[in-house]
């Protein structure tokens, strides 16, 4: 008994940009979607990373400019505040200090500084415009990094927006050819039938 060798389905890639006389325009259409929706996304995704990164370094330049380094001296002992338990991950503490402005106006506030230091140490604190001790601006390396990483998360969203958009309507035109098929078949195939059996006649 012969066995019949296993049929080998060989894929055709892009062959909806080859000729074909079973090509429909459909076909072409979703063609020309396809690739315009992977060029969009990349093109989005750059633009998009590129304003986030913008974006992103001109927040850290304007809280730059809201904030300016004062000399403040310790009120509080920080080996006690410490042994109170309140740190944080990068190993300071809250303690209070007390500086004078350029006007000779004094003024307390907590800061965050590194423990052990005894009161009346020197320390350099952040403050803005209406004297009020702030986080310490991010600057330099640390802020184009940061920048740097805001592009890198949000290009890909968008990019990904871009594409699940075009994925949409590829589906739908994928749809409506299935129907258009359907449709198709149920008028030829009644006439495929009759042909067969007057063959067979």
């Amino acid at each position: 008994m012969t066995r019949t060798p296993p049929t080998t389905v060989t894929r055709v890639r892009l062959w909806r940009w080859r000729r074909n006389p079973l090509k429909r325009h459909s076909d072409v259409v979703e063609a020309w979607i396809v690739l315009a929706g992977w060029a969009l996304a990349l093109l989005v995704a750059a633009v998009a990373g590129l304003v986030a990164v913008h974006a992103s370094q001109s927040a850290f330049t304007a809280r730059l400019a809201r904030a300016h380094p004062v000399s403040a001296v310790l009120t509080d002992d920080t080996a006690r505040a410490t042994a109170a338990g309140s740190g944080y991950d990068d190993g300071r503490v809250w303690a209070a200090v007390r500086w004078t402005d350029e006007h000779g106006v004094a003024h307390t506030d907590r800061a965050r500084v590194v423990p052990g230091a005894p009161a009346g140490s020197r320390v350099t604190v952040w403050t803005n415009q209406a004297d009020r001790v702030v986080p310490a601006p991010v600057t330099g390396a640390a802020a184009d990094l940061q920048s740097a990483l805001a592009g890198v998360l949000v290009a890909p969203a968008a990019g990904a927006v871009v594409w699940g958009a075009g994925r949409l309507v590829r589906n739908r035109l994928i749809r409506r050819r299935m129907a258009e098929w359907d449709a198709e078949w149920k008028q030829i195939g009644p006439r495929w039938g009759n042909l067969s059996g007057g063959g067979r006649g």
